[in-house]
């Protein structure tokens, strides 16, 4: 006899409601995260496990040594195989969170007899902590509005490609945790807006600081969270739960922000900090306010805030004409990342341009990153302005503020990309709520629900939940596809196919590595456009004269005025540079477009940006006509300098495609103009198997006699 025969009922409906569905909502959830830690794996399957990019390489090496040193050692470490010959302190220059925190992931694991290298910590790193920011996302977006809304947006982040292209495996960056650290904050702040708690305060500080520890993005977060205080005081929002969050955040997260050596006084020097200070001056004079109000009488108050008003505005007034007189305030410096966010067109921060990262972004940029999230994104905001509560108002700024920047900076899609998963998860949700009490499935139900000012109202329904649900699954495919074919390919080893459809593996960057590092004196010095600076020192383990955080300008512009200039000249920047060899990346064979010779031009312009440099002139690169050529009809000055001979030395006498002459070049379609050239004060070393890089060693001067 079946279990309901004998008037019991099975296991699943034995639950409540309640229960059923709280399982559900905790079931969707851990698919969710599930589903964002495995697309993010999808590179590992594709490649053996690798680090991406060029920036992890310094992260990976530099968590090396805090694992194997300990942390004293890691934070007072001169490493004095970067930026020679000045070197780099390490502890004062970087933000250590990342490597603190793999560090710790590492000796925990190990704690408990789970033995696994520390590679492998940083290549998943990103991808545990892409989890854990779904989760994070259902619980910030369950505050805005409820939990249906929650789940949904919890799967759009999980597979959102603008957030995938920083969290993959072996992207191991600064922005792979702090997406987690921004959004943890963002929910703490919520909380303690909502409960007027100083423990939500002091919790939201303390996730303040591991942002500051992890990314310079922070200051997007100490602007806008003092922005959403402010937009409640004009609104007249402003209460007593809003100044101890403020207080306390403010105020604790700033001392724990000045322990990181890379920050220091910047809190509350810097004009990026500003703001945050203002605000909260702002709190203290408000609720001081606020408290004579409510002791004085109309008439004695108003008189008391006259003359207040005029005092403070005379203080403050002279304070601020002594400071800019002394100069403390005059120097209303931005960080190079708000100067972008600004001004991401100006030629004047040259260095910065040379960032394919830092360019304005793209209509087809947004589309491909975001899909349907850039058409759902409006109605979030619709939901969110029907019912504006504190915490939407907060949702609303932080979705419109980033908006501007992300379309200034391509960059920072990654900070946009989270506030489009939250604001389009209440709309989808909003909308098929709504429809959802309009769809009815029996027929009987619906003639008797017919009205005649909504007759149609279950086919409507019908139509827009399908159409939602269309929407979603192309979403999914879009994502799906981004990440496959943009974001799950490491750039140190590529891969093309062949004719015949079979794939073909270019591993020369690692092969061209370890050949330094292994055929090279240790106290080489390695000279190489900055982009491959990180790999060349965490790799080869060889020292390097730029890479991708040199500070100084004129460092890296004595590098690219010895690539752009005649070997005589260049050899003399390269013995005043104590120069052992020279890395130059070339696609010429292969058809690699991002080679040196398609980046040569931003050797020309940084190289002739400083006084040194001021003979290298632009325009003596390109034919008469404006023209950017490197067959015969290009400029003689471009066709003799040192980027052009290292890049073609013996590759005029190469074929690379049938039915064309010797010395095609497949990235530029053309027959290179200057063949038969031998090098003077270089001599080949090295060149990979599909000579996508190339190694010369530096001649030593000619023993004269006496």
């Amino acid at each position: 006899m079946s279990t309901a025969v004998r008037g019991k009922l099975p296991w699943p409906l034995k639950m409540s409601y309640d229960k059923q569905d709280t399982l559900l909502k905790l079931f969707v959830l851990s698919i969710a995260a599930v589903l964002s830690f495995s697309t993010r794996l999808f590179s590992v399957l594709r490649f053996e496990s690798v680090i991406h990019e060029f920036d992890p390489y310094f992260n990976y090496r530099t968590t090396w040594f805090l694992t194997e040193e300990g942390f004293y050692s890691f934070h007072n470490w001169f490493d004095d195989r970067a930026w020679y010959p000045l070197g780099r302190i390490i502890g004062g220059t970087i933000y250590p969170g990342l490597m603190v925190t793999s560090a710790t992931l590492y000796h925990v694991l190990h704690f408990f007899n789970i033995t696994i290298d520390i590679r492998n910590v940083c290549v998943f790193l990103a991808p545990l902590f892409s989890s854990l920011t779904t989760l994070v996302t259902y619980h910030l977006t369950k505050e805005l509005k409820d939990v249906s809304s929650g789940l949904v947006a919890a799967a759009m982040i999980a597979a959102v490609p603008g957030y995938i292209s920083r969290s993959v495996a072996g992207s191991y960056d600064n922005e792979g945790i702090a997406i987690f650290c921004m959004l943890l904050t963002y929910l703490l702040w919520i909380k303690a807006v909502k409960t007027g708690s100083l423990f939500w305060g002091a919790m939201c500080a303390l996730a303040y600081f591991y942002m500051v520890s992890s990314w310079g993005g922070y200051v997007f977060l100490i602007n806008l969270i003092p922005l959403h205080v402010l937009a409640l005081m004009a609104t007249g929002r402003f209460s007593h739960r809003i100044y101890v969050a403020y207080s306390a955040v403010y105020s604790l997260g700033t001392l724990l922000s000045m322990q990181i050596s890379f920050v220091g006084f910047q809190p509350v020097q810097s004009s990026e900090h500003m703001a945050a200070l203002g605000v909260f001056g702002l709190c203290q004079i408000h609720s001081f306010i606020d408290y004579l109000r409510a002791k004085l009488s109309k008439e004695y108050f108003e008189i008391l805030f006259r003359t207040m008003a005029l005092f403070v505005g005379t203080a403050v007034t002279g304070v601020g004409a002594v400071l800019m007189a002394s100069g403390s305030i005059l120097q209303l410096r931005c960080s190079l990342r708000i100067y972008l966010m600004r001004n991401g067109s100006r030629s004047s921060c040259i260095t910065c341009l040379n960032v394919s990262e830092h360019q304005p972004t793209t209509w087809s940029s947004f589309y491909c990153d975001l899909q349907m999230l850039v058409f759902m994104f409006p109605v979030g905001l619709y939901y969110c302005f029907c019912r504006l509560t504190d915490a939407n108002i907060f949702i609303v700024i932080y979705g419109i503020t980033s908006i501007y920047f992300a379309g200034v900076m391509v960059r920072l899609m990654l900070v946009l990309a989270p506030v489009m998963c939250i604001l389009s998860g209440i709309g989808v949700s909003g909308i098929l709520s709504t429809y959802m009490k309009n769809l009815d499935i029996s027929k009987v139900q619906k003639k008797t629900k017919k009205t005649e000012n909504y007759p149609i109202k279950n086919e409507v329904a019908s139509v827009v939940i399908m159409m939602m649900s269309l929407f979603l699954i192309t979403y999914t495919f879009h994502c799906t596809w981004v990440t496959s074919e943009a974001y799950s390919s490491p750039s140190i080893v590529l891969s093309a196919r062949g004719g015949d459809g079979s794939r073909i593996i270019f591993d020369d960057f690692r092969e061209a590595y370890y050949w330094l590092r292994h055929n090279t004196p240790e106290d080489a010095k390695v000279m190489s456009w900055w982009d491959y600076g990180y790999q060349i020192t965490a790799m080869a383990n060889r020292t390097i004269l730029v890479d991708n955080n040199t500070w100084n300008n004129t460092h890296i512009s004595r590098v690219g005025q010895a690539m752009a200039s005649s070997e005589e000249h260049a050899y003399e920047i390269m013995r005043e540079l104590d120069v052992n060899y020279v890395l130059v990346i070339f696609g010429g064979l292969t058809g690699y477009s991002s080679d040196d010779i398609n980046k040569f031009l931003w050797m020309v312009r940084i190289g002739g940006s400083t006084e040194k440099g001021e003979h290298i002139k632009e325009h003596d690169y390109y034919t008469p006509a404006g023209e950017f050529r490197v067959d015969r009809e290009g400029s003689p000055t471009l066709l003799n300098c040192l980027m052009y001979k290292m890049c073609y030395y013996r590759f005029g006498s190469v074929y690379t495609e049938g039915g064309k002459p010797t010395g095609y070049d497949r990235v530029r379609n053309a027959e290179i103009g200057n063949k038969d050239f031998e090098l003077d004060v270089l001599e080949e070393a090295y060149t990979t198997e599909h000579w996508l890089v190339r190694i010369y060693k530096v001649k030593d001067l000619e023993n004269r006699g006496i």
